[in-house]
């Protein structure tokens, strides 16, 4: 383990049994706190920001009032304080000053919120991937740091307590020599079916939701958000805005495989996928489906490590003792799976040899631990220190990821100079690396 991943994995653990001595003077401050998407998943963030009890929410935002209201009015219940409320993130920033700021948007905001964000002086943290395209993310990180703002990325895993055991399992040697690791989520389904575009609900702002991103028709169900509609929660399966399977959960998995190998970034990447169970992808003015893949192939050629990944939306995978989600860590030892709501198993090579297994400490709702990624973030507020999901390990993670789709929509590999952020050789995937923003908004730029 290095100095760095010492610290912050020191640092997650302290808050979460007591803050030092030297920190106490401080555990009464309240940081004046503000979230931009008020939605389930920054519901989430933001409730364990109120349990920890070092936050004044002053302040909500979200382009959708069905979302911002009951989100602002659950607040005031829990805190005897009402938020003031806001549709445009830019107007909440000069207005509130927030001290903290939660950006859990859909991907495709995330890069012009938390810059923003933290040039108004905000510390962030900002829900993963960081990014839509990789270009976004250098200057997610060149922008955080030039604030001098601490940005702590949502991949909570790096502090989930079977996931640091798991870490510690593998670097102690008892899998052996870990030659290649296959990363996978494996989900039933089915075909696909166009839905009916429609008009916005009323108190929802369409046209800014899709902001930067094409504007596409509007797609909603709120009475059935996995229903696959766009809008409130399918929209990670629209490439506009999203990445796909790949793009939500691979870089969780993808910043399990680096944090564990201690790996910074791929020199080659190769992917293919398709829809052959959804069917073709429909966009019309009438109606629409989702145009991510329904499964997809991805190859990640570290230094000294070959990584797999593999989603599927049907089939499910009971083949393999149920387990869905994950990665195997492949050594001369044995198998290593490390998952989620499972914990994680150790297969040794010899059948006679005892099997190991961890379970699971996960929070209500939604099986994550959130709790403690933020415990490390306000430690580190206070201390200065990088986060244990420091902005550039989320973006070097999320490129990784996004490179695997840009392959994807390519058709062939794509080799990387991550110290550069550059593809070698191939001035069309070079181009893929961005992509126009619509107007009046701006793409960032690192330089």
């Amino acid at each position: 383990m290095n100095r760095r991943d010492f610290l912050a994995a020191t640092a997650a653990s302290t808050l979460v049994l007591g803050a030092p001595a030297i920190l106490g003077a401080q555990r009464n401050k309240k940081y004046r706190t503000a979230i931009i998407g008020a939605g389930w998943w920054g519901m989430n963030i933001l409730n364990e920001a109120i349990a920890a009890g070092e936050s004044e929410v002053i302040a909500m935002c979200d382009v959708d009032s069905n979302q911002l209201d009951p989100a602002a009015a659950s607040v005031e219940k829990k805190t005897g304080s009402t938020p003031k409320k806001y549709k445009d993130y830019r107007e909440l920033l000069e207005k509130e000053k927030p001290e903290i700021c939660i950006v859990a948007t859909p991907d495709h905001w995330h890069p012009l919120a938390m810059i923003a964000a933290v040039k108004a002086g905000a510390h962030v943290y900002v829900e993963k991937p960081i990014c839509h395209t990789v270009k976004e993310g250098r200057a997610m990180v060149k922008a955080a740091r030039d604030a001098n703002r601490v940005v702590q990325v949502g991949t909570h895993r790096r502090v989930s307590p079977h996931n640091v055991s798991g870490r510690e399992f593998i670097r102690s040697g008892k899998v052996g020599k870990i030659g290649m690791v296959r990363a996978f989520v494996l989900y039933g389904g089915g075909p696909e079916k166009p839905r009916p575009n429609t008009e916005p609900p009323k108190g929802m702002d369409w046209a800014m939701w899709c902001g930067p991103a094409p504007l596409r028709p509007y797609n909603g169900d709120p009475q059935n958000p996995w229903g696959g509609a766009i809008h409130p929660r399918g929209w990670r399966n629209y490439l506009d805005y999203a990445n796909g399977t790949l793009g939500d959960w691979g870089i969780h998995w993808i910043d399990q495989i680096r944090w564990i190998m201690d790996l910074k970034y791929p020199k080659s990447v190769f992917s293919i996928g398709g829809r052959p169970i959804k069917g073709k992808p429909v966009l019309t003015e009438t109606e629409q489906t989702s145009d991510a893949p329904d499964h997809q192939l991805a190859t990640f050629k570290f230094d000294d490590l070959d990584v797999t990944w593999e989603h599927r939306q049907f089939a499910g995978n009971n083949a393999e003792k149920g387990e869905s989600v994950g990665c195997y860590f492949c050594g001369t030892n044995g198998t290593f799976h490390m998952g989620w709501q499972k914990g994680w198993t150790f297969y040794p090579v010899n059948g006679r040899d005892p099997v190991v297994h961890e379970e699971a400490q996960l929070h209500q709702p939604d099986d994550q631990n959130i709790k403690e990624l933020w415990a490390n973030f306000l430690q580190c507020i206070k201390t200065g220190e990088r986060p244990v999901s420091d902005i550039e390990e989320g973006y070097l993670s999320s490129a990784a990821a996004l490179l695997g789709m840009l392959s994807m929509k390519l058709g062939r590999s794509v080799t990387w100079d991550g110290e550069k952020d550059e593809i070698i050789g191939d001035p069309e995937a070079g181009r893929m690396l961005e992509r126009p923003y619509r107007s009046p908004w701006k793409y960032p730029r690192a330089s």
